[in-house]
């Protein structure tokens, strides 16, 4: 069963071509619940030497892996984009209206309205980095009205290498579903820890920043 809905994926992402990758990767990075590794591992397998001299090869559906890693990342920014303008558009009234139900006061949300003007690029970046996380931070981005170059940049690097890392995996790994899963792990578990030591090392520099700050002030 499941080496059949791997054949279909593998097989729609095929089909579709690059439009495939940029549709499916709107919906990851929107609300949907749609996961990129059924996107971008294989379109990593389809531009393989190991696709090409597979059985189920088709002419013509193969892939250049740095195309598909692009336009993964567009599809990012797509469905990031989305979601950031549904905040701007109708999140702050509905969540100042019916976040008391939610135990959200106005002044708990005005709280994190401060917080993530502060430090939105870190957690734009870090977050994209993190599984079912990175679906959401484009809202509070769209809420506080972040800077768009700014939200574009950090969305689309973090989204970028989560991108160029599935697509390496289904590049090396194949239909391998054991050996994905293996590297699946190890990769999320590698991006958590890498976003809780830049996230360390962030915080370090900010209060570093402050003291010198508290220093000028008292000169």
């Amino acid at each position: 069963m499941l080496y059949q809905i791997v054949n279909w994926i593998v097989s729609t992402v095929g089909q579709w071509g690059y439009t495939g990758i940029i549709i499916m990767m709107f919906l990851e990075s929107s609300c949907f619940p749609f996961p990129s590794e059924v996107v971008m591992v294989p379109a990593g397998y389809l531009s393989s030497p190991g696709y090409v001299a597979s059985s189920s090869y088709v002419a013509e559906r193969e892939m250049n892996f740095w195309i598909a890693v692009l336009c993964g990342i567009v599809g990012s920014w797509l469905g990031a984009l989305f979601n950031y303008y549904l905040a701007l558009l109708l999140g702050r009234p509905l969540l100042l209206k019916f976040g008391k139900y939610f135990f959200i006061s106005e002044e708990n949300f005005k709280k994190g309205e401060e917080f993530f003007r502060k430090h939105g690029e870190i957690s734009t970046f870090t977050a994209r980095l993190i599984p079912v996380v990175r679906q959401y931070i484009s809202l509070p981005a769209g809420l506080v009205k972040m800077n768009m170059a700014k939200f574009l940049f950090y969305t689309g690097l973090g989204a970028g290498i989560w991108t160029l890392i599935l697509a390496w995996i289904g590049y090396i790994a194949g239909q391998q579903q054991e050996l994905i899963k293996k590297y699946l792990h190890t990769a999320t578990v590698d991006a958590i820890a890498g976003c809780a030591i830049i996230i360390v090392v962030y915080i370090l520099i900010m209060m570093r920043k402050h003291k010198k700050e508290q220093k000028k002030v008292i000169i």
